[in-house]
């Protein structure tokens, strides 16, 4: 989760620290700065920030100032500085995961009157600066609703998830798709390839071949960027559901749906807080922000020409839930693809729940291991 870990408009989840610090006054300009680990045309993690930051410019009184490609060492925090000396940055978005600790946090010792916003699940209060606070989003829920369109569509019953990392987040999103797949198609099965990092273009390229050549005729994934594995999915003739940005482009025939950041709406939520005045040391930004489909956070893809009437139906059916609140991805009677039991019957875990942010299962249907 390079990355990869309510909302104090939705109200899913928000907690801040209360302190005596006073709220800084108004502010006529806010300059933000945004710091990406890779390009901005990737189609994947970077790109959906970099519409983030293009999205909340539109505001007549936000200056954004963006780099790209820049690695998870001291390098992060010399383009830090950068923004803060240089461009005037009361606001900063380093949004790697690997930013996070040492960079973000030595950065926010020095510049205690700077906020310092990271994209992940890391601040932890009574421990880390007050200056310094996270967001993120569940994506698991547009990563269900795609399972549901897969689900439908594929003809073999064989799904495909190619992955970074067995962690928690990334567990969530296979057994996301998984339930959403099978919630339409129970004999359905999603084969897991995890490549071991978050951009390694060849082995993403082998394992969709690896897949596809195994009858899996519906791609997804959980990598950086999507790129090679929505291309290969079009060259090979099989669907694919995209991640983290709008991937139909590269396969406009295959292209099923996919779950897409909105981050332009989160950072005008903050650029409006910072206008006021409000400031996370104060209390006043709240240190942990999420939001679902229902806060705006996430989104899914337009449907691609492949959907079918059916497909489309259901999963409608499926995000108005996500929409009034009543969707519960995570409930029993649910099983571990092991046979071992995760929830019993009538128990559930919501989104909000601890316990999903240490997941370490992957839900019957599944074929992978949390060790591969």
């Amino acid at each position: 989760m390079k990355k990869h870990f309510s909302s104090l408009l939705g109200a899913v989840l928000a907690t801040g620290l209360l302190t005596s610090a006073p709220v800084a006054s108004a502010a006529d300009k806010v300059t933000m700065g945004f710091i990406y680990v890779g390009p901005k045309d990737d189609y994947g993690y970077n790109q959906a920030h970099a519409e983030g930051c293009a999205g909340v410019q539109k505001l007549p009184w936000v200056k954004g100032v963006e780099e790209a490609s820049v690695p998870e060492t001291t390098a992060v925090q010399e383009t830090m500085r950068n923004m803060i000396v240089q461009d005037g940055a009361t606001v900063v978005f380093p949004t790697s995961f690997g930013y996070f600790d040492p960079h973000i946090l030595k950065l926010a010792k020095q510049n205690p009157k700077i906020q310092f916003l990271h994209c992940g699940g890391m601040y932890t209060e009574g421990k880390h600066p007050k200056n310094v606070g996270s967001y993120f989003g569940y994506i698991d829920e547009a990563v269900y609703v795609a399972g549901i369109v897969a689900g439908h569509e594929t003809k073999s019953g064989k799904l495909g998830f190619i992955a970074a990392k067995p962690i928690p987040q990334v567990l969530r999103n296979i057994n996301a798709f998984t339930l959403g797949a099978r919630s339409v198609n129970p004999k359905a099965t999603v084969q897991v390839i995890f490549t071991g990092d978050w951009s390694v273009p060849v082995k993403e390229a082998e394992a969709a071949s690896s897949l596809i050549n195994q009858g899996v005729d519906v791609l997804t994934c959980h990598v950086d960027s999507p790129k090679v594995i929505l291309e290969t999915a079009e060259r090979r003739g099989i669907f694919v559901c995209g991640y983290h940005a709008n991937g139909s482009k590269l396969a406009p025939k295959g292209y099923l749906t996919g779950a897409e950041w909105n981050w332009s709406k989160v950072y005008t939520d903050y650029a409006e807080m910072v206008k006021a005045g409000k400031t996370l040391a104060a209390g006043t930004i709240p240190h942990l922000v999420r939001g679902g489909l229902k806060e705006g956070f996430v989104k899914c893809s337009d449907y691609g020409p492949a959907v079918g009437e059916a497909a489309k139906k259901d999963a409608e059916a499926a995000k108005a839930k996500f929409m009034d609140g009543s969707m519960v991805i995570f409930k029993g009677p649910l099983k571990n693809n092991t046979g071992g039991d995760i929830l019993p019957a009538g128990q559930e875990y919501k989104q909000q729940d601890i316990e999903l942010e240490k997941m370490g299962w992957l839900v019957e249907g599944v074929l992978g291991s949390t060790k591969s």
